[in-house]
């Protein structure tokens, strides 16, 4: 580099840190009109581009600085991290295979393609990553938060915990942490309480910025079985969320309808019979329902089967549609999306999802996929895959209403925090289940949550029949399962299958009896 070009290399990291992305952008042009083969250049274009959510012009300057000068690792793994937004995970991974061993000196690339790792489902490759970024850089609280995360993806709550009491030894304030920490096991007495109560009073924020610790509270004091004062909590998370979400129920119901006004035995009949193309050696087992209702317990005992795999809670198939539809829209699915994919053929939706899946897929012949609100997509899931099953999780209905109140799904399921909410939506699933069962026969499995942790060994045996499997064990011992889950449920799915939350809205009969009215005025059964 000539002394200018290496002032102005100095000058854009500078502004990178700072993210001054004008001045960045500024010293790119400069940079690349002293010299148009200056990889730096393309790399600061790079970076401009990803700050302006260009995906897509991002990679084709990272793959020019890489093009450039091969042993830029810095832009291979931001390479790779823009890859994953296009969908393009297999050029993403063979990027980081090749380059995490030149990462040796690099924390923060460490770190980001620990992560990328991570939101493609590969936690196991993350966390050597993790480690290694922490051990070259310790005291870095992203880089600590990140490893502690992956730790409990992988079951190594031990390891998590002791990472959120270090970084909250050094700043008491930070409230997710305290949530974080709060999940990772049974409170036995109000220590941990105290010291959430004291940040809320030192902390002063609007009710919006408290919510985490909220619902921290609320669950150590449902520990403790101080059931109106984790209560009191559970409402005030959901009500601060209420109040910034701008939700408003009647869509989802009408989005609800159109699935079952569109979805017709008629338009479901008019499907192709010949196998996707790419994988037709796989057939997958789409296990959903509403969150919180056994859904990751269903999938742990399945993948614990030899014949079975688990890619997890994957979205390729919401982008898949969203993509092929080519409406623009910040939701999972609109009645708009519904129109525009009704008529195509439904393919090209399973010959997408499975090449965006094929990383994931190992020599099984069956895969799950285990997204709790694919049931909005299963029209046209059983349509591009005639021989999937769908597996459907449902709960006592109290139990399964409160279990969703109680989590902060962080705006994934916008119904979940307000009671009234709930139990429109609910009624609205209750309702596209039912169309469903009248629909699907044969190919609609349904297995309530109360049953499966009551008669585990029973009802394993006949949700494996109705798969075409033969009995395993290692079913049933579904905890010793060392694979990563990054689900609400990632603690739970650690220990041995229990009853304890059976009937557990009991506790708060007297706070959610609007709900129970409600529910019951439209003839469903509580108990």
């Amino acid at each position: 580099m000539t002394t200018n070009s290496q002032q102005l290399s100095l000058q854009g990291r500078k502004a990178t840190q700072a993210r001054d992305w004008r001045t960045v952008d500024d010293c790119a042009n400069k940079l690349l009109r002293l010299s148009p083969s200056n990889p730096e250049g393309y790399f600061f274009k790079g970076l401009v581009e990803k700050a302006s959510q260009h995906p897509n012009i991002a990679s084709e300057a990272f793959e020019k600085a890489l093009s450039l000068d091969s042993a830029r690792y810095d832009a291979a793994i931001e390479l790779a991290s823009q890859y994953v937004i296009a969908m393009r995970n297999t050029e993403a991974i063979a990027l980081l295979e090749n380059y995490t061993s030149n990462l040796s000196n690099s924390p923060r690339y460490l770190d980001m393609a620990g992560t990328i790792y991570t939101d493609i489902g590969l936690s196991s490759l993350a966390l050597p990553l993790y480690q290694k970024a922490n051990e070259l850089q310790p005291g870095i609280d992203l880089f600590s938060a990140n490893l502690a995360a992956c730790s409990i993806f992988l079951g190594k709550i031990k390891d998590a915990r002791d990472i959120y009491l270090a970084l909250l030894e050094k700043n008491p304030l930070h409230q997710r942490n305290h949530y974080q920490l709060s999940r990772l096991e049974r409170a036995t007495d109000d220590h941990h309480i105290v010291q959430m109560k004291a940040v809320l009073e030192q902390a002063t924020l609007p009710p919006h910025r408290n919510i985490f610790i909220y619902y921290a509270l609320a669950k150590e004091l449902e520990d403790l079985e101080r059931w109106d004062e984790s209560f009191h909590f559970y409402k005030q998370a959901g009500d601060a969320v209420t109040t910034v979400s701008n939700y408003d129920v009647s869509k989802d119901e009408t989005l609800i309808q159109k699935i079952m006004d569109t979805c017709t035995p008629e338009w479901l009949a008019d499907r192709k019979l010949s196998s996707p193309l790419g994988r037709q050696d796989k057939s997958p087992i789409f296990v959903l329902g509403l969150p919180r209702t056994g859904t990751t317990l269903t999938e742990r005992i399945l993948a614990s089967h030899s014949s079975v795999e688990s890619i997890g809670e994957t979205k390729y198939l919401e982008s898949i549609m969203r993509t092929l539809s080519g409406i623009p829209s910040v939701e999972k699915m609109t009645p708009e999306m519904i129109d525009a994919l009704a008529p195509m053929d439904t393919t090209a939706i399973a010959n997408g999802y499975l090449d965006a899946v094929s990383y994931l897929l190992g020599d099984k012949p069956l895969f799950i996929e285990k997204l709790p609100y694919n049931f909005l997509y299963i029209g046209f899931i059983v349509k591009a895959f005639p021989n999937a099953k769908i597996v459907r999780l449902k709960r006592n209905p109290m139990d399964s209403c409160f279990a969703i109140y109680k989590q902060p799904f962080t705006w994934a399921y916008k119904f979940s925090y307000n009671l009234d909410d709930l139990a429109r939506y609910y009624l609205a699933h209750d309702k596209l289940f039912s169309y469903w069962r009248n629909l699907l026969g044969d190919q609609l499995i349904e297995v309530e949550y109360e049953t499966l942790v009551n008669d585990s060994e029973n009802q394993t045996r006949t949700l494996l029949d109705r798969l075409g499997l033969d009995f395993e064990d290692a079913c049933l011992n579904f905890e010793q399962n060392e694979t990563a889950t990054t689900t609400a449920s990632s603690v739970q799915v650690r220990e041995k299958i229990h009853s304890r939350s059976v009937l557990r809205w009991k506790r708060y009969e007297e706070q959610l009896k609007p709900l129970r009215i409600r529910l019951e005025a439209a003839g469903i059964r509580v108990e």
